[in-house]
């Protein structure tokens, strides 16, 4: 199932819904987030960048994705995992799902992946996504979000995502 193929100048994915840059300012952190189209190496795609930093308790940036409508969610329950074609700065980048479970913003269900300068399929299986400070398993007949995520070091991101979708 394709999620994205960044083909959309506007951000929005196959799914109908727009991607959106989030950082830890929601939190009174003082990283940076950008989001925008580019065309990578000839291949249309999401590209964040920024300075992700600790101070003031933070230390994140993110392109975030939600699945369906109003917060609605999809059920994945007939695939395996998350598919995604990165290229980056050689830094380490999470794919963070979220379902109705999570009730906290810093909950979530994350798998990590590098990103390197040339273009890469990474398959995260579903089985890969470890919660974060959060008790239940992951549901995959109730996902509800996807985070892009540069996270927990001080580090400036950069990451370029041609596709993104779920495998069987």
């Amino acid at each position: 199932m394709l999620i994205d193929d960044f083909t959309d100048k506007q951000l929005v994915s196959k799914l109908g819904t727009q991607w959106r840059g989030v950082s830890d300012q929601v939190m009174g952190g003082i990283s940076k987030a950008c989001i925008s189209h580019s065309a990578m190496l000839g291949r249309p795609s999401l590209l964040m960048t920024g300075d992700v930093c600790l101070e003031n308790n933070g230390g994140f940036i993110q392109a975030a994705l939600n699945l369906g409508p109003s917060g609605d969610t999809i059920d994945a329950s007939k695939f395996s995992g998350v598919r995604i074609v990165v290229r980056g700065n050689d830094e380490k980048y999470s794919v963070h799902l979220r379902t109705p479970d999570n009730v906290r913003p810093w909950q979530s269900y994350r798998a990590h992946f590098t990103a390197g300068p040339n273009w890469e399929t990474y398959d995260l299986p579903f089985e890969a996504f470890v919660p974060y400070r959060l008790g239940a398993a992951l549901d995959k007949t109730r996902l509800r979000r996807i985070g892009l995520v540069a996270i927990g070091r001080p580090f400036y991101a950069e990451l370029s995502v041609s596709q993104l979708g779920l495998f069987l």
